[in-house]
């Protein structure tokens, strides 16, 4: 079992990877995720009217807010030394398409930094707009690339 999957022992109880042993790497990874909502909640985010403020501009940094705090948040990620967090957003006609990408030099990858900032600049956006838009829908966050190459 301990095999198969590196977060349990032999006994199947969590446990964080030792990673002590593996070479320092440039990372890189990307992930994707959207909000679902109504056309018009778009328009009021793209006109800032909404109450509580610029929306987007509050999700970026909630974005990356949330990647550097993602070993606090998960409890057998490690925390790694964050070089770059980007967060983009993309609007559409019903939906925004948020996108995070970051960067680290470390052991170990920095996916569920990416992850969890598209998650929880969605998480903000639904925060943001809740008062004007009760149907809105998060939807299909994933890893769309990983890299990882040697330093010198």
């Amino acid at each position: 079992m301990g095999e198969e999957f590196s977060h349990l022992g032999e006994k199947g109880e969590a446990r964080m990877v030792d990673v002590s042993g593996k070479p320092r790497l440039r990372r890189t990874a990307r992930a994707e995720g959207k909000i679902l909502l109504a056309s018009s909640t778009v328009a009021k985010i793209k006109g800032n009217a909404i109450a509580k403020g610029n929306v987007l501009a509050t999700a970026r940094v909630a974005g990356i807010m949330a990647a550097k705090r993602c070993s606090d948040l998960v409890p057998l990620c490690h925390n790694i030394e964050i070089e770059q967090v980007e967060v983009s957003f993309e609007l559409g006609e019903g939906e925004i398409d948020i996108g995070a990408k970051a960067i680290c030099t470390d052991k170990t990858g920095i996916e569920m930094e990416v992850l969890t900032a598209v998650s929880v600049a969605a998480l903000c956006i639904y925060d943001m707009c809740k008062a004007v838009d009760k149907g809105m829908r998060i939807d299909g966050i994933h890893l769309v690339e990983k890299t990882k190459e040697s330093v010198s």
